[in-house]
């Protein structure tokens, strides 16, 4: 019983990782906003410094590569700071960016 049990919990928890995995474009755009534009501009009607790549711009050149987008926001490089982002943050601000349009 117990090992029919442990299959089947795992089965369900394997069923609602992709869900958890894709992000919300919606919380990842607010989040973006709130921590992202003092340095990029994150969205099209947004003004600021843009003294980093526009959202626009990661989005046409790494928005169909989550693996990429998920590397450099967990591991980010100078001179972009450690903002400790937790995995759901970044996958929603991995979804945000996948759902910009690249021109």
């Amino acid at each position: 019983m117990k090992i029919g049990f442990a299959a089947g919990l795992a089965g369900i928890l394997m069923a609602a990782a992709p869900a958890w995995a894709a992000g919300s474009a919606q919380t990842g755009a607010a989040l973006a906003q709130r921590w992202c534009s003092a340095c990029h501009l994150t969205s099209n009607n947004a003004s600021g410094p843009d003294t980093a790549p526009p959202f626009a711009t990661i989005a046409a050149r790494h928005g169909q590569d989550r693996e990429w987008l998920h590397a450099w926001l967990v591991r980010p490089h100078p001179p972009m700071p450690d903002l400790h982002l937790t995995r759901q943050e970044i996958d929603d601000i991995t979804a945000y960016l996948e759902s910009l349009p690249r021109s």
